[in-house]
């Protein structure tokens, strides 16, 4: 039996080291930080949503970019195996809103202890604040490692899980991208995705810290729906974010500023019903400016906005406001224009799009078609999804099924 060697003790390494260590094997994991799951720590909020309780195929519909490659992978290891994973050791979830699961006692840290403890117990070997200068390979055979120390570690097959570029605080430099592009594998560029927007009209900005709710989000591209969805958002000082906007980053197309957004205020009623209130409230005071009527609609500072996104006269009286104005009232209330001009920075993004190629890597295994004995698993590769938990979940699957098959190499490779 050879030595696994997996790199990265992010959620997709610490569940490819236990599961290959449950399957027999014997591994080492090597953590550049100090600690393990740093990442883990801030997802969530820090209450870690560790996966979404759903059935596969809801999960595929919640994978936004590259769902078929995952399929085998999440099949192998469910949300539903995740959740009995960590209930059967001692720490329990619960499901919460929107089925997403989180840790009974809403801290990150009891998912990373309890991993921790199941890999210790399993055999795995820890080593922290050691980073990986280069993976060895001859004749297309991975032979070990050597790390920034100038320490050789031989190794039959190694896992690469080093995670994306965001939040590279937590130690997600992209270095596993240079690793993997040296054995010659394709590394598409890293972008962020589950990330607020940037917009430059002043009047975006003016509105910075309003939040709102029960809203649908359109992203339009030319002809073609890119988006819709609805739910909460919210204006910042640099453009918008929230809930919403986070899932639609995932479907801009690459030149975010030829993207149409469209905010409907009123989604629970349609142009006719929004017609008839419109009437009404006119009617009902028509002795007062537009301006004073519109805090019944809207909240607050956007009712100031308003008039002017509308292109009418806030100084007009109710009872005197033509059809041509209503019809731009009723419009603008249903599809209000948001200029989007790109992404905020990818150190700023829950996810990074990009990374390795999926079509060089096996589904099944996880394993480099280029190399043998390369795995992948998480965030490294160009896979993701949106908000809810699947991110992690995609973590951990592909952890586990690059951790099964390195583990039934080693023995076979003896």
């Amino acid at each position: 039996m050879t030595e696994v060697i997996v790199i990265g003790g992010g959620a997709a390494g610490m569940m490819a080291a236990l599961q290959c260590a449950l399957s027999g094997g014997s591994v080492t994991l090597l953590e550049g930080n100090e600690k393990l799951g740093k990442k883990v720590y801030i997802t969530g909020k820090g209450r870690c949503n560790l996966t979404n309780d759903c059935t596969l195929d809801e999960f595929m519909q919640q994978v936004a970019h590259n769902p078929r490659f995952l399929y085998s992978a999440l099949n192998g290891f469910t949300p539903q195996d995740m959740m009995s994973l960590l209930e059967e050791n001692g720490c329990p979830v619960v499901v919460q809103r929107g089925r997403r699961v989180f840790p009974a006692t809403e801290k990150a840290s009891d998912v990373t202890r309890t991993l921790t403890r199941l890999m210790q117990q399993a055999g795995v070997k820890v080593r922290l604040n050691t980073k990986v200068q280069d993976i060895l390979v001859e004749d297309g055979q991975v032979q070990g490692v050597i790390t920034r120390q100038g320490e050789r570690l031989p190794a039959g097959q190694v896992i690469l899980a080093t995670g994306g570029q965001s939040y590279p605080v937590t130690g997600s430099d992209g270095d596993g991208y240079r690793l993997a592009e040296k054995l010659g594998h394709t590394v598409l560029p890293p972008t962020p995705v589950l990330s607020a927007l940037v917009s430059n009209a002043e009047w975006v900005r003016r509105l910075q810290g309003l939040s709102l709710k029960n809203v649908t989000l359109t992203l339009q591209s030319g002809k073609k729906r890119l988006y819709r969805e609805q739910g909460e958002m919210l204006f910042t000082h640099f453009g918008i974010s929230g809930p919403l906007v986070l899932e639609m980053s995932c479907h801009l197309p690459e030149k975010p500023a030829e993207a149409r957004v469209e905010l409907n205020l009123k989604p629970a009623l349609t142009p006719e019903q929004l017609d008839a209130r419109l009437q009404r409230e006119f009617a009902a005071q028509n002795r007062k400016q537009l301006r004073n009527v519109l805090p019944s609609l809207l909240p607050g500072r956007l009712a100031e906005e308003f008039p002017a996104l509308a292109g009418v006269s806030g100084d007009a009286v109710c009872g005197q406001i033509t059809k041509e104005d209503r019809e731009k009232i009723l419009h603008t209330l249903q599809c209000l224009i948001i200029p989007v001009a790109g992404l905020r920075p990818l150190a700023e993004a829950i996810v990074t799009r990009g990374g390795v190629s999926v079509k060089e890597v096996t589904p099944s295994t996880m394993e480099s078609k280029l190399v043998h004995g390369l795995y992948f698993a998480g965030e490294l590769l160009d896979v993701d999804a949106h908000t809810g938990g699947y991110n992690l979940q995609i973590a951990w699957s592909t952890g586990a099924a690059a951790g099964r098959a390195a583990a039934a190499a080693s023995f076979a490779q003896e």
